[in-house]
């Protein structure tokens, strides 16, 4: 009988101790933040209508790959004050979703903020020059550049936005994410509508928002995500096929200038990559 209950206090102690490991090994806990770039309106299957978003955005695929617990606030529409205050995009305000507990977050946000996707309806040019007007003429008229000088401008605010994130989720690792590279340089017209000056200025005003979102994250120790340079060759003017980005009149079933299913799958590659990487 001694012998039995020896046998049974080490079994016991056995199971406990292949117990333990298991309970030590915690869910990664990712939230994600951002606007319709991060998002992904149209592209199936839509999950929030509000908000126009897909359960295949970046967001969504990166935390399968990652086998993370998603909490996934991005909404269509959002500039960076729907970070910290509710609005017709933000039931709530996205930051909201962090907490201390909160492993890793991205974001993908400003370029509402810039009016740059509202402006770029204006470049549309059916026909090549000089039938027409330039918008990026029209735009800086007078020598000066109001939606530059609005980039400037967002700088200090989502430079604010992230302290608050590094605030309320200190112990995340936090990726800032750029925009695609959208047009490649001097355009293609008349595959996209866009004369060549006008689709230079377009991309480069894409650029300088992702710059300043890349020296803000790394004055804050926070990792850049380039997606201008993962699509590269696979902008609105490459091949229906090999498109990251849909352009002016989608070929793919996505929103018109923004990812679709093959974008935000290359996005979510790059995004579990650095979420991995040094982990």
């Amino acid at each position: 009988m001694q012998v039995k209950i020896v046998l049974w206090t080490g079994l016991v102690v056995l199971v406990l101790g292949t117990a333990v490991p298991a309970r030590a090994a915690e869910q990664l806990e990712y939230v994600a933040l951002g606007d319709s770039a991060a998002a992904g309106p149209w592209i199936p299957l839509q999950v929030d209508a509000a908000c126009r978003r897909s359960d295949h955005n970046y967001p969504a695929i990166a935390a399968k790959t990652l086998g993370a617990r998603l909490t996934d606030v991005t909404c269509s529409g959002a500039v960076t004050a729907d970070l910290t205050s509710p609005s017709k995009n933000a039931p709530a305000p996205q930051l909201d979703a962090l907490s201390a507990t909160t492993g890793l977050v991205s974001v993908t946000i400003g370029a509402n903020d810039s009016g740059l996707f509202d402006r770029a309806l204006s470049c549309v040019n059916a026909l090549p020059e000089p039938v027409g007007v330039s918008c990026s003429d029209r735009i800086r008229a007078g020598g000066t550049d109001p939606i530059a000088a609005s980039v400037d401008a967002w700088g200090p605010v989502f430079g604010a936005a992230l302290d608050e994130i590094r605030r309320r989720a200190p112990k995340a690792k936090v990726l800032v994410t750029g925009y695609g590279t959208y047009l490649r340089p001097g355009g293609c017209h008349p595959v996209q509508p866009v004369w060549a000056r006008d689709a230079d200025y377009l991309q480069s005003t894409m650029d300088r928002i992702s710059s300043t979102a890349r020296e803000l994250a790394g004055a804050r120790g926070m990792r850049f995500v380039d997606f201008a340079a993962v699509s590269v060759g696979h902008d609105i003017c490459a091949a229906p096929w090999d498109r990251y980005l849909e352009g002016l009149i989608p070929v793919n079933v996505a929103a018109p200038l923004h990812p679709n299913a093959k974008g935000m799958a290359a996005f979510a590659a790059a995004v579990a990559t650095a979420a991995a990487a040094n982990r």
